[in-house]
């Protein structure tokens, strides 16, 4: 069978038939040996055996088939034929000419007018019954201000020709030259490829020397060997940079305590606490870390240490002032002196606490018949009181009347 391969698809290729030899001639179903078409291109009609096409074709990839077609009986499925079918794919012209190799052209600086500097040739994939025909011209749009041509040797075959004498690498280093192709098939199809041209230098005998990047270089006054320096000298500091950057980013940083002497306790400093009172300078952190390791010597603030405050002379009784009590005037002045003299501690004393605190400082027996029951900067011994008036208090003063008077009738006797 022959199909073209352009034929599309459900396109009948043609039938195959069979019959069964025995007398009841038992009916015949036909279907494709797949293992003989993976690709599933052909297909039959089951009932009369046609082939048809199922998948489109490409001749220049396959130009033949070649599968199996089976016949078997409907009433007995065991009674199985089979037969090879061949189908050749007829060729159309469906494929442009091209080059027929990838062409590396020079033209020489000192060429002449009317030069040859390239043969060319083409190929195409189909195959026409009479065979190719193929013809060359230049692109239409190069043919303005062309500075090379294109000559058909009507056999298949093509020169490029140069149309002016005189090519100046320094001025164009290549020039590209559409060249389109068309061929003798039905129907003509033809195709553009450009050819590229280098100019280049040549000797007498028009052999290639340099060309293009390192012929101007050259002509700059660059020979090969200084190329090579420059670009050493350019590997060599890159080399140097990437060095010096990787030896900075391997150096150590400074620690943020150099000195072994610098603790860092984390005390934070209030300078205004207490409505402008500047309490926290020159505080000891170590009285919050053991507030229990107070130094021996330090003074007791409850009692007014004789050696440091000694005792003030006693002033004469001034019961005629503000109808004061006798007494009463000495004994606002100690205590005004005395939380003078705690004021004045407090305030010099580097190890106080750090916080404001409130000391209250008062006598007792102001305005009361018991008077002070303090012995503080009293000048008379307990010996030289009389307490036999506590028995007059009542019974809520019984204990102290008994220790005291019992003490008095103990030395009275």
């Amino acid at each position: 069978m022959e199909v073209l391969e352009s034929a599309p698809v459900g396109t009948i290729v043609g039938a195959v038939s069979a019959m069964d030899p025995d007398n009841n001639r038992s009916p015949v179903r036909y279907s494709v040996d797949r293992h003989t078409d993976m690709d599933r291109v052909f297909n039959v009609y089951p009932g009369n055996g046609s082939v048809y096409l199922q998948k489109t074709l490409d001749r220049e990839t396959l130009p033949w088939h070649n599968i199996s077609i089976r016949a078997e009986e409907f009433n007995n499925l065991n009674q199985i034929s089979r037969v090879p079918v061949s189908i050749k794919v007829l060729d159309v012209n469906d494929n442009p000419p091209i080059f027929a190799t990838f062409y590396e052209t020079f033209v020489c600086e000192n060429a002449k007018a009317g030069q040859r500097i390239q043969m060319i040739s083409a190929t195409d994939p189909d195959e026409p019954i009479g065979g190719q025909r193929f013809s060359f011209r230049l692109a239409p749009e190069a043919s303005v201000k062309a500075n090379f041509t294109v000559r058909d040797n009507n056999d298949n075959t093509a020169m490029i020709l140069t149309l002016r004498s005189g090519y100046s690498r320094l001025h164009r280093s290549r020039y590209l030259i559409p060249v389109v192709i068309a061929d003798g098939g039905s129907p003509m199809l033809s195709s553009t490829n450009t050819l590229t041209v280098r100019v280049c230098s040549c000797d007498r005998d028009g052999n290639m020397k340099l060309c293009n990047a390192e012929a101007q270089a050259l002509t700059a006054g660059l020979s090969t060997g200084a190329l090579v320096a420059i670009l050493l000298c350019v590997c060599i500091l890159l080399m140097l940079v990437v060095l010096f950057a990787a030896l900075r980013r391997q150096r150590k940083k400074e620690p943020l305590i150099i000195s072994k002497e610098d603790v860092r306790d984390n005390v934070v400093s209030y300078n205004d606490e207490g409505g402008g009172e500047e309490d926290t300078q020159a505080f000891d952190i170590g009285t919050l870390r053991n507030p229990e390791a107070l130094e021996d010597n330090k003074l007791r603030r409850d009692i007014m240490p004789d050696a440091l405050f000694p005792p003030l002379p006693r002033r004469p009784p001034l019961s005629a002032v503000a109808g004061a009590a006798p007494g009463a005037l000495r004994d606002n002045a100690d205590v005004r002196d005395f939380i003078a003299q705690r004021l004045a501690e407090n305030d010099s004393d580097p190890t106080a606490p750090p916080y404001d605190s409130l000391a209250t400082y008062a006598y007792e027996g102001s305005g009361s018949v018991a008077h002070s029951l303090s012995s503080l900067e009293s000048a008379a011994s307990d010996g030289d009181h009389d307490y036999n008036y506590l028995s007059d208090w009542g019974p809520r003063f019984k204990k102290l009347a008994d220790m005291y008077g019992t003490e008095d009738s103990d030395k009275d006797s």
